[in-house]
């Protein structure tokens, strides 16, 4: 049984539009690839034709992949949010014990970008700040340890 995907609006849309830009504009261009890969003459040693063969293989599987979450996914109502708790859609703004500020978003692990501040509700830190309120200090343990946070502002995203 596939495991529901949170998303919020945005992350909805960034979805769909990444499945019909790879169902149409990548299709086409595979597509031609193998044609062009035909035309070298015979295939049973035509390495641009398993190449191109492979990248159809791989990009039918994140088509799937993509139909699949789009199937199960539950979408955050940003109507419902507010900034008293910590939910997914909502930016969290923490300092952590060396007076460092940061703001996190906090998604559905199918939109999660660490390296955008974009936190899954399923890691370390967004387990640890979902539910929580202004004010309140979390305590959570990483691969590199344990870290502590303090949740200095809650807004919706």
């Amino acid at each position: 049984m596939p495991k529901d995907v949170v998303l919020t609006p945005t992350g909805l849309a960034n979805l769909k539009e990444e499945l019909e830009y790879l169902a149409t504009v990548r299709r086409r261009e595979v597509a031609a690839r193998i044609k062009e890969a035909r035309e070298f003459g015979d295939i049973t040693e035509n390495a641009e034709y398993d190449d191109a063969k492979n990248e159809q293989a791989m990009l039918e599987s994140r088509i799937a992949q993509l139909e699949e979450k789009l199937r199960s996914a539950t979408v955050i109502n940003a109507a419902e949010l507010n900034n008293d708790i910590v939910r997914i859609g909502t930016v969290v703004h923490v300092v952590d014990g060396e007076g460092s500020k940061v703001a996190y978003t906090i998604v559905g692990s199918a939109e999660a970008k660490p390296a955008e501040k974009k936190l899954s509700n399923d890691s370390p830190v967004g387990k640890a700040l979902i539910g929580r309120r202004k004010g309140e200090e979390v305590v959570f343990t990483t691969p590199r340890g344990e870290r502590k946070l303090k949740i200095a502002k809650i807004e919706v995203a």
